[in-house]
């Protein structure tokens, strides 16, 4: 493999390199902070893209460009306050003025700028960083809002799209079978008594309730960063899966990660729950900014956004462990099915707090 100095030259001149370190703890990427030895920039972020993930790395690439730059250009206008800050993410671009560069072994590496003075968190802390959150995705949609979704790729087809991921579980239980214990027969049974729920979204865009927007695709709560000094949310981060959907895929997810005080990883997956505190903070933030487009049938489909994600990734968790982890990087063979339990049962706690949850809904209204 090249030496990843070597890499980030194609970026960035030799002497400007001080050091190169791995950085983050995502899923499909692998990640660097490179640090520089100037003083108008001190970090950049490099990545290496799973390409056995993302099969069209270069239209990836176009889409977080037009993106990026339809945003940069619309924040110009945006009524932030004057002590908000917000930032859009740049691709740094090669020595020859490319958005990516492809070593000698084929693997597709990337350059973007790195958001100083701020962090992401795992799990959400506390009401007043759940309302950054939801200011955070109120934010980036509304800066796209009027983005015209032909102009974006959908570079990973049927992703975030429910019976996609039900269809092709169905297809690895019969390939391969589940086995017996009581965690396989709790998620065997709790996706068989909802796998109804799968096309509510889809159903509500083919019969024109729901309208197309470009989405995040993946908002989860370690995707946004947060200010250092202020608290308040600052950037989304993670946009190679911005593309036209539902801005209630993103809602949905948004809120999975967020409301789940225990968090995606924990091992105590009987404990966890939704918290409706966390919730209610979340769309207050999201809806003060996302106001101006969102309309009477985006909320009455709000519920079922929050109840079907968590259902959605935990039936992409379990497939993947039945099928041999080949998707989602883990850390022993179970890695899958634990995560799995963690959502099943996230949603299991949203179904037992259906009328407080739509109570809030109404009252945000």
């Amino acid at each position: 493999m090249n030496s990843l100095f070597a890499v980030a030259e194609q970026f960035k001149p030799s002497d400007k390199i001080i050091d190169i370190k791995e950085f983050g703890n995502g899923n499909i990427n692998k990640t660097f902070l490179v640090t520089l030895n100037t003083e108008e920039e001190k970090h950049f972020i490099l990545q290496r893209i799973n390409t056995h993930v993302f099969h069209q790395p270069e239209l990836i690439m176009l889409n977080m460009r037009i993106s990026t730059e339809h945003a940069r250009r619309r924040l110009q206008h945006f009524p932030l306050s004057a002590n908000r800050r917000w930032e859009v993410l740049h691709v740094l671009l090669t020595q020859d003025a490319q958005d990516h560069w492809v070593d000698s072994e084929g693997s597709f590496w990337r350059a973007i700028s790195f958001i100083d003075n701020s962090q992401s968190f795992d799990t959400v802390k506390d009401i007043e960083q759940a309302r950054e959150t939801g200011c955070a995705l109120g934010i980036f949609h509304t800066l796209l809002s009027d983005l015209p979704s032909g102009q974006l790729t959908d570079t990973f087809k049927g992703f975030h799209i429910t019976p996609h991921y039900l269809a092709h579980y169905n297809e690895v239980l019969v390939k391969h079978g589940a086995g017996k214990s009581p965690d396989l027969n709790y998620c065997l049974q709790f996706i068989r008594e909802r796998c109804g729920l799968a096309p509510v979204l889809e159903n509500a865009k083919a019969q024109g309730k729901l309208r197309i927007h470009t989405i995040h695709g993946d908002p989860k709560v370690n995707n946004i960063m947060i200010d250092t000094a202020s608290g308040q949310a600052v950037s989304f981060i993670d946009l190679d899966t911005i593309k036209p959907g539902l801005v209630h895929y993103d809602i949905g997810d948004c809120l999975r990660s967020g409301c789940n005080p225990l968090g995606e990883e924990t091992g105590q997956w009987e404990a966890v729950h939704f918290d409706t505190d966390l919730c209610r903070a979340i769309l207050q933030g999201y809806l003060s900014m996302a106001n101006e487009f969102f309309t009477g049938n985006d909320f009455k489909y709000l519920y079922d956004s929050i109840r079907l994600l968590p259902f959605e990734l935990g039936l992409r968790f379990f497939t993947d462990y039945l099928e041999g982890n080949v998707y989602f990087k883990v850390r022993y063979p179970e890695h899958n099915l634990a995560r799995a339990l963690v959502q099943f049962r996230l949603a299991e706690s949203i179904e037992l707090q259906e009328t407080a949850i739509r109570n809030i809904i109404k009252d945000l209204r």
